[in-house]
C-alpha cells in the first residue's frame, strides 16, 4: 500500500493526525492532549497513528503535513520572537507615522531592534516617491542588532523593485534574513508592514517547529516529505515556510474547512467546528474556505495577509456550566478527568449535551454514567445549559450565512455532537464520517498554492499583465511545492480604482494544484 499521507493539526486543546491511503480514506486517526510545548503532543499524535498502521506500512509514508499553532503562539506569549530591523522605504512621505506605533508595548519592545524610515518608494502608478537611499539603509543597519530585517515599501505590490535591492544589500552585506512586504500582505501600508515585521520575527520559531518536525520523522525512520499548513488551506514545502512563517497563522480553521470538504463532498456550506475550549465557524466557496476582508488583529497587531474568514464563540466539549450562565472558561483538555461523565466534578457542555440526548457515535453509555448522581436541580441546569448553548450557535451561523439560507452545514470537530440536528439558517446540519478530525484530514489533502496581489494598468496592455500576473502566482504556486504541470487558476478579481492618473485595476490571482510527487 504505497503514498500513505499523515495529516496532524495542533489545536488549543488536541493534537489530531490521521493516516490517508491512496484512495483518500481514513486508515487511522488519533487525537491526544496538546502539550504545552506543542511538540510533544505532536509526537504522541504521530506515534499513535503510526501504531495503528503498523511497522510494516511505515515505508509506504511519503507525506506528512502539519498545521501547527507555534506560530500565533509564540505571538500571543512573546516568546521565542526575534529581533527584527524595520526598514520603511518612503520618506519624505508617511513619516507622519512610524512603523509599529500601534504595536503593544510589550510586543514592540520584544521584537523591534530599530525602526528607520528611509528615501525610497512609489506611487500607485509606478512613479518613484523618492530615489532609493541605500547608504541610509547602510547607516541604520550598523547601528542595531537584529536577528532579521523587515522592509517595506510604500505601493509595493505594484512595484517591488526597491524592496528588492534592499533585500539584496542585506543578504549580500549583512547575511541576514529578510522579510519583504511585496510576498507577505495586499495594499495597505501599516497592516502591510505589520505582517512583514511579524514574519520575520517568527523566522527562529519556524526553524523550531521545521527541525522539530524533521527530527521526529527521523527518529521514526520515516522517510517522508514533510509539509506546513497555510492559513488558506494549503500546503507549503518547509523551505517555504522557512520564509514565509507567518503564513502557518489561522491554518488550523483552514484545515477544519478543507476536511469538512473532503469530508462531506460539499464545496458550498457553512462549517462549525465544535472543539474542547472554542466553537469556530467558516464558509465554504468552491471547496476553499471564504477569505476575511477586513484586517486581522493577531497579538494586538493589526495586519492584512490573507486569513480565513473564522468566527470563534467560547463554546466547546469543556466549557464550563454554571446555574446562570455557561463559559467562556473551559476545562480545556482536562475534560476526562474533571466533567461528570467521565467521574470528575465540574459541569460542562459534554455533560449537559449528553442529558439532552446528544451523544458521539459509540458513546451511547454516557447517559447511564449521569443517571446515579443527578439531582433534578442539576438537570435543570444542564439543560438550560443546552437553550443557551444552541441560542449561540443559532446567532453565529446567522452571522455567517449573510441571510443565504439554502446552504447545508457542515458539523466537526470532537465537540460535533453538541450541535442540534436542526438548526434555522441553513437548508440541514451533515454529520460527515471522521467528522472528529476533519483539520488533520484537511492538512492531509491540502493542495499547494501560490497568490499574487497587484496594481496593474488598464488600458491596452492589461490582458498581457493579467497574464503576466497569472504566470507569477503559478510560479509561486510551485515554489510552494505543487507539480507544475497540474497548476490551475482557482481564483481571479479585478477591482478598478478610481481617481488615479491613469486608469488601472487591482488584480489578485491565485493558483493551486497537487503536491509535486
Amino acid at each position: 500500500m504505497a503514498d500513505l499521507k499523515i495529516g496532524i493539526d495542533v489545536g488549543g486543546t488536541n493534537t489530531d493526525a490521521v493516516v490517508l491511503d491512496p484512495d483518500g480514506r481514513v486508515i487511522a486517526k488519533a487525537k491526544r492532549p496538546t502539550s504545552p510545548d506543542v511538540t510533544d503532543g505532536l509526537r504522541a499524535a504521530l506515534d499513535a497513528v503510526l501504531a495503528e498502521i503498523g511497522d510494516d506500512l511505515h515505508q509506504d509514508v511519503t507525506r506528512v503535513m502539519l498545521g501547527t499553532t507555534h506560530a500565533t503562539n509564540a505571538i500571543l506569549e512573546r516568546r521565542g520572537l526575534g529581533r527584527v530591523a524595520v526598514i520603511r522605504l518612503g520618506a519624505p512621505a508617511t513619516t507622519a507615522v512610524p512603523p509599529l506605533s500601534d504595536w503593544p508595548d510589550d510586543l514592540r519592545k520584544t521584537v523591534s531592534a530599530g525602526e528607520a524610515i528611509v528615501r525610497g518608494g512609489h506611487y500607485v502608478d509606478g512613479r518613484e516617491i523618492s530615489p532609493l537611499d541605500l547608504d541610509a539603509v547602510r547607516r541604520f543597519l550598523d547601528g542595531v542588532r537584529a536577528d532579521a530585517v523587515a522592509v517595506t515599501s510604500v505601493f509595493s505590490p505594484a512595484d517591488d523593485g526597491h524592496e528588492r535591492r534592499v533585500e539584496e544589500l542585506v543578504r549580500a552585506e549583512y547575511g541576514l534574513p529578510v522579510s519583504v512586504s511585496s510576498e507577505i500582505g495586499s495594499l495597505g501600508l501599516l497592516e502591510r508592514e505589520n505582517a512583514t515585521v511579524l514574519n520575520a520575527a517568527l523566522y527562529g520559531v519556524a526553524a523550531h517547529v521545521t527541525d522539530a518536525l524533521v527530527t521526529a520523522l527521523q527518529e521514526r525512520g520515516l522517510g517522508a516529505r514533510p509539509y506546513l499548513a497555510q492559513n488558506d488551506g494549503t500546503l507549503m514545502t518547509l523551505e517555504h515556510a522557512a520564509r514565509l512563517p507567518v503564513s502557518t497563522i489561522g491554518s488550523g480553521p483552514a484545515n477544519s474547512l478543507r476536511g469538512a470538504a473532503y469530508l462531506s463532498g460539499v464545496a458550498d456550506a457553512v462549517v462549525v467546528d465544535v472543539g474542547g475550549t472554542s466553537t469556530d465557524l467558516g464558509v465554504l466557496a468552491g471547496g476553499f474556505p471564504r477569505e476575511s476582508a477586513a484586517a486581522v488583529e493577531i497579538g494586538g497587531v493589526l495586519t492584512n495577509f490573507r486569513m480565513p474568514d473564522i468566527l470563534a464563540i467560547a463554546l466547546g466539549g469543556g466549557t464550563v456550566v454554571r446555574p446562570h450562565g455557561i463559559g467562556p472558561d473551559s476545562v480545556g483538555y482536562r475534560i476526562v478527568r474533571e466533567a461528570l461523565v467521565f467521574g470528575g466534578t465540574t459541569a460542562t457542555m459534554t455533560d449537559a449535551a449528553v442529558v439532552a440526548g446528544r451523544v458521539p457515535p459509540g458513546a451511547e453509555s454516557w447517559h447511564e454514567r449521569l443517571q446515579g448522581d443527578m439531582s433534578e436541580e442539576k438537570a435543570d441546569i444542564l439543560e438550560s445549559a443546552v437553550t443557551r448553548a444552541d441560542e449561540m450557535v443559532i446567532d453565529a451561523v446567522d452571522r455567517m450565512t449573510l441571510g443565504r439560507s439554502d446552504r447545508p452545514l457542515v458539523a466537526v470537530g470532537g465537540g460535533a455532537f453538541l450541535l442540534p440536528d436542526h438548526i434555522p439558517g441553513v437548508s440541514r446540519v451533515i454529520r460527515p464520517e471522521h467528522a472528529e478530525v476533519a483539520n488533520a484530514v484537511g492538512a492531509a489533502i491540502a493542495l499547494a498554492s501560490g497568490r499574487i496581489d497587484t496594481i496593474l494598468p488598464a488600458g491596452d496592455s492589461r490582458s498581457a499583465a493579467i497574464e503576466s500576473a497569472k504566470e507569477e502566482a503559478r510560479a509561486r504556486a510551485v515554489a510552494a511545492g505543487a507539480d507544475p504541470a497540474h497548476v490551475e487558476i482557482v481564483d481571479l478579481l479585478e477591482v478598478p480604482l478610481s481617481y488615479l492618473s491613469e486608469p488601472a485595476v487591482r488584480v489578485h490571482v491565485k493558483a493551486a494544484g497537487p503536491l509535486a510527487r
